[in-house]
């Protein structure tokens, strides 16, 4: 119920930021964060940055990757006038979670030039797993780099095992990112 809730609230909100910004004439900064998650700990950590920093003058929409593929960084679909935001977990041996195979799948094969577009990679993992701490947002970040993707700032790394709230420390690199951002 609470996911329901959260999105119905922020498509209001969003409505609202893109009413007002137009009608003043702003540019509305459009944030669009995809989440890969195993666990929920993904899901949680984006819905924490929609609440926090969805407002009048940045339009944020929290995506699944559940059935996603390169066609979301498309031209067509907009992509070049969103911002993405890459959240997701790692799982097993530096696996990507299982709702994001079919977007990596797609975008290895297809091989689209993504030059248009800009991403950001917030990473959650566990450093008590050395080898792989933190690969599922490693790999999307070669990936859409690869295939022409600018990433702006650096990657977040967030350590599950470091004994605070993964979407506190997610809030405190979002809030430096979306800085960078709006440079």
């Amino acid at each position: 119920m609470f996911i329901y809730e959260t999105e119905l609230r922020h498509r209001a909100a969003n409505i609202r930021c893109k009413k007002n910004c137009y009608q003043w004439g702003y540019k509305i900064l459009n944030i669009h964060v995809l989440v890969a998650s195993m666990t929920g700990t993904a899901v949680i950590v984006a819905q924490e940055l929609e609440l926090r920093f969805g407002d009048e003058n940045t339009a944020i929409t929290v995506t699944m990757m559940d059935k996603l593929s390169a066609d979301v960084f498309s031209s067509e679909n907009g992509g070049a006038q969103k911002i993405f935001l890459i959240c997701t977990s790692t799982y097993g041996q530096g696996d990507i979670p299982d709702n994001a195979y079919d977007l990596f799948e797609s975008l290895q094969s297809q091989q689209p030039n993504l030059i248009h577009v800009r991403y950001g990679v917030l990473g959650l993992g566990d450093r008590t797993y050395q080898d792989t701490f933190n690969f599922g947002g490693l790999k999307f970040d070669q990936l859409l780099s690869s295939l022409g993707a600018q990433r702006i700032g650096e990657r977040a790394q967030i350590d599950a095992s470091a004994g605070g709230l993964p979407e506190d420390a997610a809030l405190v690199w979002a809030e430096q990112w979306l800085q960078v951002v709006r440079n």
